[in-house]
């Protein structure tokens, strides 16, 4: 027997998308229940995603720095693995965080449900959980479900087969393993495998890494990455899987593939994300959902259903946490009676590789498409002097500018800190800056984000450090 419950806003899924909207509502003095699988909130970006990612990223780096410490005269012994702790610590930066947004929630006094939730009707959600079958009426839903790992190829259900959901749980460390992608997800779990001692292969379909990257940025993370991964293959696709005693067996098909037929211990598949629009129950509202199954939805990320909004990776574009959290915070706003929308100009981007890559506003390429004259202003970190005291010259910061307006339009970083940096430059296209704001903001030196500030005075040619006169 179901209990019948009621409340003005519920929220179905409790991710960066949901959960913000959550506090967001509930600082605004809506009454809220937000309903998620887990015993938290979090998501996939706190549980099986974002954190735990990089957390591995963060040790991957330890063991490199540790090895790059030669250059300084530094040697030391070869880092010994204790797998079990690396899991735990993992699962300990998983649990404060999740168990601080549980605790947030009772301060705010948000309603959380434990369960699957579905649509009976536009106003009606059924949660089912362990000893929990709830009715909930409620005047406003926003969905915010998520995204889970795409699917490639026949289903082979083998140990060896991963997905960028078990590749952070470290089942084992294999001797050699396959990564089927070179988008983000791939190159950062990827390389998590690759210090840890895995001979890695990386295939991409496209004749790059990060495919819709800007080139200039990826050309030297794929420089470095030669040297983290056994192998790179491009324009290369996957033709057939077999799992075998020997392991699992694959057969490259592409240009130049002088060994089609290979065998790994584990494949990694890291082909994109599908969003959660399925087992919802929207054939009962009048919420539409696209070919791709991504919900519906406007500025203010109203659905077609007017009780019923959605945000986060079950609505077209980027699927970031931080875009979710926006939209969320928008959605919740507008069910609180404001007069918002979600509109920025620039969404960052950043792929925790080593070197970092970020990126916001337009790139070169897309600029280039909308304007045929742009500006674009390149700036090597072999000239910075901070660059220089880390041992790590190999970056670039890259500015797209209107050649008439000198408004930055797109900002794109590759090195070190890449992601921490890449917020000055969606500061600058959200506030329409010009060049000269960057150029005339005095930054601390020795800093990599002097390279932002030298970059934007070579609009004018006069960066201290690089010689590139205006009229060149």
């Amino acid at each position: 027997m179901s209990e019948t419950r009621s409340t003005k806003l519920a929220i179905v899924g409790a991710g960066p998308g949901g959960y913000a909207a959550a506090f967001m509502a509930a600082d605004l003095g809506i009454e809220v229940t937000l309903i998620d699988v887990e015993p938290n909130p979090g998501g996939t970006c706190l549980y099986r995603g974002c954190i735990p990612s990089k957390a591995l990223l963060h040790v991957a780096k330890i063991i490199n720095d540790a090895k790059e410490a030669v250059h300084w005269g530094l040697k030391f012994e070869d880092p010994e693995l204790e797998l079990d702790r690396l899991r735990a610590s993992t699962r300990e930066v998983v649990e404060q965080l999740t168990g601080g947004l549980g605790q947030l929630c009772k301060a705010r006094k948000v309603q959380y449900l434990q369960g699957r939730a579905s649509f009976l009707d536009s106003n009606t959600l059924e949660v089912f959980g362990e000893n929990l079958h709830v009715q909930l009426r409620a005047e406003h839903t926003i969905i915010a479900a998520g995204s889970r790992p795409a699917l490639f190829g026949p289903l082979i259900d083998s140990p060896r087969m991963m997905n960028s959901t078990n590749a952070l749980l470290l089942p084992d460390v294999p001797e050699t393993l396959l990564v089927i992608g070179g988008g983000y997800i791939g190159l950062e779990l990827g390389s998590v495998y690759a210090r840890l001692g895995v001979k890695v292969t990386v295939v991409e379909m496209a004749d790059g890494l990060l495919p819709g990257a800007d080139r200039d940025l990826v050309r030297l993370l794929g420089q470095r990455m030669e040297g983290v991964f056994h192998e790179i293959l491009l324009k290369t696709t996957v033709a057939e899987l077999k799992d075998t005693k020997q392991g699992m067996r694959v057969r490259l098909e592409g240009a130049n593939i002088a060994q089609p037929d290979r065998v790994f211990d584990k494949v990694l598949v890291c082909v994109g994300r599908k969003p959660n629009s399925s087992g919802l129950g929207l054939k009962s509202t009048r919420v539409q959902v696209d070919e791709k199954g991504f919900i519906k939805v406007d500025a203010q990320r109203r659905t077609d259903d007017p009780a019923i909004f959605a945000v986060g990776d079950i609505v077209n574009g980027p699927m970031l946490a931080h875009k979710a959290s926006h939209e969320g915070r928008v959605a919740a706003e507008v069910i609180a009676g404001r007069n918002v929308a979600f509109e920025p100009r620039a969404i960052p981007a950043v792929v925790f590789t080593d070197p970092e890559v970020a990126w916001c506003g337009l790139q070169e390429a897309e600029a280039k498409a909308v304007a045929q004259h742009v500006k674009v202003l390149r700036y090597p970190w072999t000239a910075s002097g901070r660059a220089a005291t880390l041992h790590r010259s190999d970056g670039l910061t890259k500015l797209v500018c209107d050649p008439e307006s000198e408004q930055v339009l797109g900002v794109g970083i590759v090195g070190e800190g890449a992601g921490e940096l890449i917020a000055e430059g969606v500061l600058a296209i959200e506030m329409g800056a010009v060049a000269r704001d960057l150029d005339l903001t005095i930054h601390p030196h020795p800093t990599l984000s002097e390279t932002l500030m030298e970059s934007a005075a070579s609009f004018y040619g006069h960066s201290t450090h690089v010689h590139r006169p205006k009229n060149k």
